[in-house]
């Protein structure tokens, strides 16, 4: 049994006011693949240095398993680390460097040989045992650290951005092994990454937490079909979400030059600090070409087009007339521009101005005072 728990975890460094991690409730089921993502300084390798005994923890506690860890020594908490940047002996070969730590803990050496021999077997690494790191490939060398935290047979595996040095086809090839063998396993892990991809592509369950605190946790359908706030929203989804901010008239979201319908029950939980407006969100698959006459649609500017052969993409600005007293507000970072998927048979040409209907049931509603779920 080796179930995670973070109980009201907080880590401020020396010298700092605000914690990196501030109040961290997290619970990693039994053999569970969790995915901790989040921008670059928002605290998720503080969280998993925390879990491994490598930093200190000011307030709260750790659980392994149902033990505290809290106080106790790396070295007694039975974990397994992989880092980003390999942390090979250059001279060693590779099959000392996975029986390295078993060597240490005194293991006998027949034990040592038939537990690397099987993680090799497992990493397709078997060929490679007497080569030294400097003649493998960075996806080998990557699988070498793997296979040096599977012979100690840890009660958890802690992963911190272990892809971000390789290659993008390489990337996406190891993402897909490290998957399959952390469910051949069985071993509880965590898995950290600025890449939400990889979160989706991966993990159970994906932890999202910005600037130290927990935003939301969930299965990767569920933070994508239902983001509790604009920060998720707008972070999990390649190409991200389209979020902007647009005034309420009469129960409608004004966009441009036309008006939405929205539903009336998100919009009586608007409140006086959200001064009459709505953040309205959509992905660029949930929205689709509509006639000109067409209700419920927004003109858009085309500036740019993608064809992928697969699918298109629009990227466009909302058509205003500039003498309006309010206009809308973009909160997503897609170069200012609203992006729509569409079928590459039907791409407009740039320059072009094209209504835009998004999808009822796929809209996504947020209070701008709170930045919370409305729908």
């Amino acid at each position: 049994m080796a179930e995670v728990v973070f109980e009201h975890v907080t880590r401020i460094y020396p010298g700092n006011d605000k914690p990196s991690v501030d109040d961290l409730n997290l619970e990693i089921k039994d053999g569970e693949f969790l995915v901790l993502v989040g921008p670059s300084g928002c605290g998720k390798s503080t969280t998993l240095r925390m879990l491994a005994g490598l930093e200190e923890v000011n307030k709260g506690r750790i659980l392994i398993g149902g033990k505290d860890v809290t106080t106790m020594q790396p070295k007694d908490r039975d974990i397994a680390m992989v880092f980003q940047n390999y942390a090979l002996y250059p001279h060693m070969t590779v099959a000392d460097n996975m029986g390295f730590a078993l060597k240490i803990a005194g293991t006998p050496k027949d034990e040592i040989r038939k537990r690397v021999e099987k993680a090799a077997e497992i990493l397709d690494l078997a060929e490679y045992l007497d080569r030294k790191p400097k003649a493998l490939s960075g996806g080998q060398r990557q699988r070498v650290a793997m296979g040096r935290a599977i012979v100690r047979e840890p009660k958890v595996f802690l992963m911190d951005e272990p892809l971000s040095n390789l290659d993008a086809k390489l990337r996406v090839q190891t993402r897909t092994q490290i998957a399959a063998l952390q469910r051949q396993l069985g071993v509880t892990t965590l898995y950290v990454t600025h890449d939400q991809t990889e979160a989706l592509t991966m993990g159970d369950r994906i932890a999202v937490i910005k600037l130290g605190l927990l935003q939301q946790v969930g299965r990767p359908t569920e933070l994508y079909d239902r983001p509790a706030n604009v920060f998720v929203a707008g972070f999990i989804g390649s190409p991200s979400m389209n979020l902007n901010v647009h005034p309420v008239v009469n129960g409608q979201a004004k966009i441009g030059d036309d008006t939405i319908s929205l539903p009336a029950d998100a919009v009586n939980k608007l409140t006086a600090e959200d001064n009459g407006k709505i953040v309205l969100g959509f992905r660029p698959e949930d929205a689709s070409l509509a006639t000109p006459t067409d209700a419920d649609a927004f003109s858009l500017k085309v500036v740019n087009v993608e064809d992928l052969g697969s699918d298109g993409y629009i990227y466009g600005h909302i058509l205003t007339d500039d003498s309006s007293a309010e206009q809308s507000t973009m909160m997503s970072d897609q170069n200012k521009m609203t992006t729509v998927r569409v079928s590459p048979r039907e791409l407009p040409g740039v320059g072009d101005t094209v209504k835009i209907h998004i999808d009822p049931a796929k809209m996504h509603l947020f209070a701008p005072s709170s930045e919370l779920r409305l729908n």
